[in-house]
């Protein structure tokens, strides 16, 4: 046979439950009566220890919080009286008051202090009550048990209230960021720019800088979560390729911040420019986040990488330059010519003679000099013009970012 289960532990008899009911009617009226009293002394004292708190006013001009207070007193009372169970919170008000606390930016801790010392004074009030109907002093402990419980509800409705206002808030501030973005970045300012990023940068707080630069990110992944870029720079994560703005991007150890911010993200940001040029900055960005994806600029500050985005943004001048510029090597074959494409660079670079050259390619100066002949032979005399020069440089400088050289010190 199976064991018998073990009987099940009885439920604890709530001493409440067990006040004659003529004395819990009476605690009930008494304390119901004394309600508005009781209601108008909490608020007075709460007044007096937090003077901050706004007084708001109901439709009939009656403070919101000494009806709050009172219908919370009223209602637990009722509970007690009527159920014996452990009351409930009555909706809406407290989650008003908590949503109150959110909208004027005040954090919940002072409310949740006001809500301790309510309950502390209730609780002063109803055992002077039960002393004066001889409730018994374990019905009086279960008494205190229930009024921190309904106060814990008192404090998640509030809470609830308070995120709802912080959602809000949150919402409208990223609309209004948003739309300054919007102003900020566009290429053609409206004649009242300067008026209505003063309006727009004030709705938000946000001081205007002097000067900005402007990111582009590559999000890690789809659902990433939002870099913390810190107070003061804006973010907007709604396009494919977030964008961001920094204010007074050379301020000492922005660069730093940023840094750490950005862990995991990628991406560049624009040449420091005036306010107004936001949008150039933009350009700059999003120019070498294209050349990010193609493999051909790591990311980071554009100034740190001005040389690359002069030579490689304007591909098409770049190309053509280079047709005009590179064609006597197209009567060599692909590896020769490439190795005295690599051999005309070094020697450009280094103004020096055959050692200097070979030093830099690692080869023999012999295999240099045999090099250079061929080249002056390729060019003839266009190889001592000054103009010629800076053209072939600027062109096989370019090629090199792209990787167009191959391996800049060849095999002997």
């Amino acid at each position: 046979m199976p064991a018998p289960r073990p009987a099940a532990a009885p439920a604890r008899r709530s001493a409440w439950h067990d006040v004659p009911r003529p004395q819990v009617r009476r605690f009930a009226a008494i304390a119901t009566a004394e309600a508005p009293a009781l209601a108008e002394e909490i608020l007075r004292e709460i007044r007096r220890e937090h003077p901050h708190l706004p007084v708001v006013l109901d439709e009939s001009g009656e403070p919101m919080a000494l009806v709050g207070i009172r219908r919370a007193i009223e209602v637990f009372v009722q509970h007690l009286e009527h159920s014996g169970q452990r009351p409930t919170v009555p909706p809406g008000v407290f989650h008003d008051f908590g949503r109150g606390e959110g909208l004027h930016g005040r954090s919940l801790d002072s409310l949740q202090a006001v809500y301790r010392l309510g309950v502390r004074l209730a609780w002063r009030r109803f055992a002077d009550i039960g002393q004066r109907v001889r409730i018994p002093p374990p019905a009086m402990y279960e008494l205190v048990d229930a009024g921190y419980e309904y106060l814990d509800g008192l404090v998640d409705q509030s809470v609830r209230g308070y995120a709802e206002a912080a959602a809000r808030q949150a919402g409208e501030r990223l609309r209004l960021q948003r739309r300054l973005m919007e102003l900020l970045l566009a290429e053609r300012q409206r004649g009242d720019a300067a008026d209505a990023l003063a309006e727009r940068a004030a709705r938000i707080g946000w001081p205007l800088p002097g000067r900005v630069a402007v990111g582009v990110l590559l999000r890690p992944a789809r659902e990433s979560l939002a870099p913390a870029v810190g107070q003061g720079v804006l973010l907007d994560l709604e396009y494919e390729q977030p964008r961001m703005v920094v204010p007074d991007p050379d301020a000492a150890g922005r660069s730093e911040l940023l840094h750490r911010a950005l862990t995991g993200w990628s991406g560049a940001i624009g040449p420091p420019v005036a306010l107004t040029d936001a949008a150039k900055s933009l350009r700059w960005a999003r120019t070498a986040v294209g050349l990010m994806e193609r493999g051909l600029l790591p990311g980071g500050y554009c100034t740190e990488h001005t040389q690359a985005l002069v030579l490689l943004q304007p591909e098409e001048l770049i190309d053509d330059l280079a047709r005009r510029c590179l064609a006597p090597l197209s009567h060599c074959g692909p590896t020769h010519g490439r190795r005295l494409a690599q051999t005309l660079l070094a020697w450009l670079e280094t103004r020096g003679g055959a050692p200097e050259v070979a030093a830099r390619l690692v080869v023999h100066p012999q295999t240099v000099r045999y090099r250079l002949r061929q080249i002056r032979q390729l060019w003839g005399d266009e190889i001592d013009d000054p103009d010629r020069r800076f053209e072939l440089e600027l062109v096989l400088r370019a090629q090199r970012l792209r990787g167009a050289l191959g391996d800049t010190a060849p095999h002997r």
